[in-house]
């Protein structure tokens, strides 16, 4: 098997353009990664990274922006002139799908030849938008950094308290920060069009696997922690370990790629002098419709519970706030019902905005197509409107357990955070459906070329 990894990489390189093209992503990889460790003028970058790694310590969960750190590689903890990611860009996106679903305009729009582009580009619009806010939010944050990481930080700004030097410092701050971001956009743009995958997917994968190093130096303390200090986890646990993490990672390939095919029957149909032949096609449904978007919404909603209720119940003394607070932490049974319930929630909550069974039907009606044994239009629609229900369930289910995979290693075997989620949750999800996609994209350059590819289902007949 290895003999035929190492072949196939070789093959990769034999095709010119497939060379060009993962060289030309791996540069522009490498310079989003330098945008992650470059610090904005004025600040003190190594000071936050320092307290960061201190915090880990104390706090499993990685705290309020742990999730947030994620999505950035690291670059907020630095300080650092990507501080923002790419994460205003995909809010963006977000919020102009959610507003295609229920906007008739932009549903319209959507619709037309050219309307996809249209809203791109709205969504860059709305990215300047957003990352100006939050640029400026941020700027404030690092101001007075113990207001919202916590005390014992000091002070980040370098500049000089006066009114002058500190409005130069906000507004810099926020430009640099905005053009941070609409840079990532950019190159993850590039990759997309000249390189090789989806950028903006390659741009947050690299990111979260910027943490490895970190998480294999957490596995050798795990068993090797050093003289003088008593293993906890012996080769047992590592075997158990490494069981798990083959078993979700396959389990997230085969329900990313697993779909329910509804069959459609064509119709001979003529249009004009011409005649279009019936044929027999089908409609792919996905099992996991939604991806990794439901993980993302429950774990950003839950961020802020823990935090209000801690902070009435030092105000107020109030012992049930305080209580409430526990629970609601990472460690807590209610924060764990919650975000598996937020999880199904979400998961039919998207596929409700996202999947328009009625466009689709009435597509199939136009072009002549049917699903043998159901009527066209409404009855159509209320087909598909269940059978989406039914497969979304199986979704939603599987992606509850990979979400509370690494909070169960945390709580029960006390496995350090940064390892804990490479075996689930949305660094996992994201890591594999992203290399899937690109390894497709590989797998299609290769067998034009009539070479063999990485998946087996790519294999040409009659090929040992």
């Amino acid at each position: 098997m290895l003999a035929g990894i190492v072949q196939t990489l070789s093959n990769c390189f034999r095709i010119p353009e497939l060379r060009s093209r993962i060289l030309f992503t791996l540069m522009l990889l490498a310079v989003c990664r330098l945008a992650a460790y470059i610090h904005c003028p004025g600040l003190d970058g190594n000071a936050l990274a320092e307290f960061f790694r201190q915090q880990a310590a104390r706090d499993p969960s990685g705290g309020v922006l742990g999730l947030y750190s994620l999505f950035t590689g690291g670059a907020l903890e630095h300080c650092a002139v990507g501080a923002l990611g790419i994460m205003p860009y995909i809010s963006a996106t977000i919020i102009i799908q959610l507003m295609t679903a229920v906007v008739p305009r932009l549903s319209k729009l959507a619709r037309e030849e050219g309307g996809r582009t249209k809203l791109i580009q709205y969504g860059r619009y709305l990215t300047v938008v957003l990352c100006l806010g939050q640029g400026f939010v941020m700027a404030l944050g690092w101001e007075h950094p113990e207001k919202i990481f916590g005390e014992g930080i000091g002070r980040l700004v370098l500049y000089e308290d006066t009114p002058f030097q500190i409005w130069w410092y906000r507004i810099q701050t926020t430009l640099i920060l905005t053009t941070g971001t609409m840079l990532l956009v950019w190159l993850g743009e590039q990759i997309t069009d000249r390189g090789i995958g989806n950028g903006v997917s390659l741009v947050i994968t690299v990111g979260i696997l910027a943490r490895l190093p970190a998480a294999l130096i957490s596995v050798k303390d795990m068993f090797f922690p050093g003289e003088g200090l008593e293993a906890r986890y012996n080769i047992g646990h590592a075997v158990a370990l490494l069981v798990l993490l083959a078993a979700v990672i396959a389990g997230i390939i085969a329900v990313t790629q697993a779909q329910r095919k509804i069959p459609v029957q064509y119709a001979q149909r003529a249009v004009g002098r011409k005649v279009y032949a019936g044929g027999t096609s089908f409609l792919p449904l996905r099992v996991n419709y939604s991806g990794v978007m439901p993980i993302i919404f429950a774990q950003a909603i839950l961020m802020f519970p823990e935090q209000i209720f801690a902070r009435l119940g030092a105000v107020y003394d109030v012992k049930l706030f305080r209580d409430l607070a526990v629970e609601l932490g990472y460690h807590g049974t209610l924060h764990l019902i919650l975000y598996s319930l937020m999880i199904l929630f979400f998961s039919y909550f998207w596929v409700a905005t996202q999947f328009n069974e009625l466009q689709i039907a009435d597509d199939l009606k136009k072009n002549g197509g049917y699903i043998p044994g159901v009527r066209p239009g409404a009855a159509t629609s209320e087909y598909l409107h269940n059978a989406m229900h039914r497969i979304t369930l199986a979704g939603a289910v599987f992606l509850v357990v990979i979400a509370i995979i690494p909070v169960l290693l945390t709580r029960e075997m006390q496995i350090p955070y940064q390892v804990s989620t490479f075996f689930g949750g949305t660094s996992l999800l994201i890591t594999v459906g992203v290399m899937l996609d690109t390894m497709r994209q590989v797998e299609t350059h290769l067998l034009m070329r009539h070479y063999d590819g990485f998946l087996k289902k790519g294999r040409i007949r009659g090929r040992f």
